[in-house]
């Protein structure tokens, strides 16, 4: 069973039970503080790949934030979750660029081929952009673009729709100094998400003490 819990500028939005969505068979995100605003990612991801998100899933694929944090435990599907955000951004808006960071270019390769099995459901013929290693190209120019945590390998990229970095907690703080300018002219998206790895770096600062401007998921083992 999981808690997801969604904060956002005006504070803390709900709390949802996570594992009892498919066993009530009810999928209305109302609860006793307010009414879920419609998704529309969430409707894209349904309608065209097929995947059904949890409660928790569709707060973050459904926020329109231009800073948001996940924190979750593992096996919870954030990867996947991420890949489909991914996928529906690089469908949806044409010549954009999502950048997704990890530890590793292990990881990083991992993102890509989950956002490549998204691609075929699609009907999109699966190839890199001819520049990065870790790399799909969409028809219509957009591309996503895995990087290794390493600070060198992700210099040179701009005008950056959506940032994603993935197992934010263990990605160094140098890194991260790196890419944020990479948003600047785009004045692109930011997801940082992550399991918990003690209470230091930028990912627990941001969470702690990010301030109003980050929208926080939270899901956890109950």
């Amino acid at each position: 069973m999981f808690w997801a819990v969604f904060e956002g500028a005006h504070g803390r939005l709900g709390v949802w039970d996570v594992a009892s969505r498919d066993q009530s068979g009810n999928g209305d995100l109302r609860d006793k503080e307010g009414p879920a605003e419609p998704r529309d990612a969430e409707e894209w991801v349904r309608e065209h790949l097929g995947f059904e998100p949890d409660r928790g899933q569709t707060l973050m694929l459904g926020s329109t934030s231009k800073r948001g944090l996940l924190n979750c435990t593992r096996q919870w599907g954030k990867s996947t979750i991420a890949a489909a955000k991914a996928v529906h951004q690089a469908y949806t808006e044409p010549k954009s660029l999502t950048l997704v960071v990890s530890p590793s270019a292990r990881q990083s390769g991992e993102f890509v081929r989950k956002a490549a099995g998204f691609a075929r459901l699609l009907g999109i013929p699966v190839k890199g952009d001819g520049g990065n290693r870790i790399s799909l190209e969409f028809p219509n120019q957009s591309r996503i673009v895995g990087l290794p945590g390493n600070e060198p390998t992700a210099r040179g990229f701009s005008a950056v729709s959506l940032l994603l970095v993935d197992e934010a907690s263990r990605v160094s703080d140098d890194l991260y100094k790196t890419i944020r300018p990479m948003l600047a002219v785009s004045s692109g998206a930011l997801w940082l998400m992550s399991t918990p790895f003690g209470s230091r770096g930028f990912f627990y600062e941001a969470w702690q003490r990010g301030g109003p401007e980050w929208e926080r998921v939270r899901a956890s083992a109950y």
